[in-house]
């Protein structure tokens, strides 16, 4: 049984359950997710796409609808009884029907851990006792697992393996018709409702005073599939801007760009792996930030940063993202090539860091392992 409350951990449980069933073709697969599960042969009990939200307010006027949600997961735990639980990511929801999956006397696997090492380290301690293996995406995350005697497994970060364009770069010029001796710029405002509303107005007016400092500017949004037409048609019919929509093909939109604007998060790390020079953007509603504020105890935000242990990139949250500031960072980027060359520099180090990949098959014979009950901790050597 999988539980999957975001487009991200939709991805992971897909591509995880492919590569389980190639070694076992028999083994079915039911629980909570969205469209690329379901493609993947999972049996959704409960589409998750109503309750992808982030955010203090957020969550609490969704709050209705993700305890249907538990209710009903919870439900099909005692009808199915599964031999495995797979939580993925959505840490709060999971980590109580993980709790309640435990107490059903069903085994638990929790795959992209809390960000212990941005808040609370001691949910570590939590996690451990509702889950019978943590499996981690990022190589230093162990050691806070190891600290506790909490079961930990590091898999790699499954957007080493996702992120491979269609085409060769010049191949997505001639096709997406772009001119590549005039600045190409990508504008990547989230893959949640929420943020396309919080973000996308402030990234179209730094589009807008890009195109003011720069005319010959050419723009590229990469639709994600979580976002309908409708909405982002509403924000774009109100700016006179040419931007090209794409859908299907980020890695090809960013892989084209010369400097990428995008919201804070898995973005920001595919981003990184492209080495496309890019400003972290981010707003929060007053409430959720100031709470962030109080409890978070790292520096910075965005994960190409939290990887390479200091700001390689331009981080830009809440009054400071704003048009002005945006578009000056981006203008720097296209302007300034010593200042593009070094982020350039840092954002391959980063991405050596993420190593080789691999992390959907290696979650397929954790999984598999704690099936037949030869699962163990494997910690990987890593250089703080």
């Amino acid at each position: 049984m999988f539980s999957a409350g975001e487009s991200s951990g939709d991805q992971h449980a897909a591509n995880m359950f492919l590569a389980i069933k190639k070694q076992q073709p028999e083994i079915q697969g039911i629980g909570m997710g969205g469209t690329k599960m379901r493609l993947a042969g999972i049996n959704i009990d409960y589409d998750s796409a109503n309750i992808g939200v982030i955010g203090v307010i957020e969550v609490i006027k969704h709050y209705g609808e993700i305890r249907r949600a538990l209710k009903q997961m919870q439900q099909l735990i005692i009808t199915e009884r599964p031999d495995l639980l797979v939580c993925v990511d959505y840490k709060e929801f999971n980590l109580k029907l993980a709790r309640f999956a435990k107490q059903q006397g069903i085994k638990v696997l929790f795959y992209v851990s809390p960000q212990v090492w941005a808040w609370r380290p001691k949910r570590v301690i939590t996690y451990g006792k509702a889950i019978d293996m943590m499996a981690v995406i990022f190589p230093f995350e162990t050691a806070y697992y190891d600290a506790e005697n909490v079961p930990v497994r590091y898999v790699g970060h499954p957007s080493v393996d996702k992120v491979h364009p269609l085409h060769s770069k010049a191949e997505d010029i001639k096709l997406f018709q772009l001119n590549e001796q005039q600045p190409i710029i990508g504008i990547l405002p989230g893959s949640r409702g929420n943020e396309i509303k919080r973000m996308l107005p402030v990234m179209l007016d730094a589009a807008k005073k890009i195109q003011t400092h720069t005319p010959d500017a050419q723009f590229l949004l990469p639709q994600a599939d979580s976002i309908s037409d409708e909405l982002l048609a509403s924000y774009l019919q109100q700016t006179d801007i040419k931007i090209q929509v794409i859908k299907n093909q980020p890695y090809d939109v960013i892989q084209c760009c010369d400097a990428v604007m995008t919201t804070s998060g898995t973005a920001t790390l595919e981003t990184a792996l492209l080495t496309t020079p890019m400003v972290i953007v981010y707003k929060l509603s007053t409430l959720t930030y100031l709470l962030g504020r109080l409890l978070v105890n790292i520096d910075v935000i965005g994960l190409p940063n939290i990887i390479a242990g200091k700001k390689i990139i331009a981080e830009l949250i809440q009054d400071e993202a704003n048009g002005e500031n945006i578009a000056a960072e981006i203008q720097r980027i296209l302007e300034d090539k010593d200042y593009a060359q070094t982020m350039d520099v840092e954002l391959n180090k980063v991405k050596e860091k993420l190593g080789e990949g691999g992390g959907s098959n290696n979650m397929a014979e954790l999984a598999l392992e704690m099936l037949t009950g030869n699962a163990a901790s494997v910690v990987p050597e890593y250089n703080h």
